[in-house]
Order: C-alpha cells, then structure tokens, then sequence
C-alpha cells in the first residue's frame, strides 16, 4: 500500500465521529447502511455526516452506492486489510508472526 494512501486513511480516521462511522459500517458489513440509519445510531446531523463520509471516501475506506432514493455506504474491506497489512508488515523482525489467528471479517470476502 502506498504510503500517501496510509497517512490519508490514517489521517481520515483520526476523528472520533469518522472512527465511528468506519466501526459502524465494519459491523454493518457488505451490505452497509444507509447514511440516515448512520446518522440516526451515531447522533449526528445529516450536513455532519455528509462532511465525515466525504472524507473517509477521499481516503479510499468508504464507498457510497446509490439504492433508489437512498445511499448505502459500506466500509472499503480491502482497503482496510491492506492498511491493516501495511502497518503490521514488519511486526516480529520480519518473521511470521505466531498470534492467534484472528476471526473471519464478515468483508473478507471481497
């Protein structure tokens, strides 16, 4: 993964209300939410979200799809492995590391 697309993901996700976001749309899995059901779980105002959701677009972690009236957005899976990748990619001096092996992401499919 680029290192500009890490600072920006990292930077995106920097913010209480965009970590939120992100956490709620990895439970959401796949299928994702709809940017009202968002705002109404997290207590934020539709112009407030809108900004959020605009910025953790920009850094390649969220996706918006248009569903008839409404927009579902769903968490960028791989781009969220490949992050998580980056940033664990020299853990252990290089070597395999031997941690538990975590559960399946409901995303991982993608």
């Amino acid at each position: 993964m680029d290192s500009n697309l890490v600072v920006r993901a990292l930077g995106a996700l920097a913010h209480e209300s965009r970590l939120a976001i992100f956490r709620a749309l990895v439970v959401a899995g796949p299928d994702g939410l709809p940017a009202g059901e968002i705002a109404q779980q997290l207590g934020l105002s539709p112009s407030s979200l809108s900004f959020h959701l605009k910025d953790l677009s920009h850094a390649g972690l969220v996706t918006g799809q248009q569903q008839g009236r409404f927009i579902y957005y769903s968490a960028n899976f791989s781009a969220m492995n490949g992050l998580i990748a980056f940033l664990t990619e020299n853990c252990c001096g290089g070597a395999a590391c031997e941690a538990g092996a975590a559960p399946q992401c409901r995303g991982a499919a993608t």
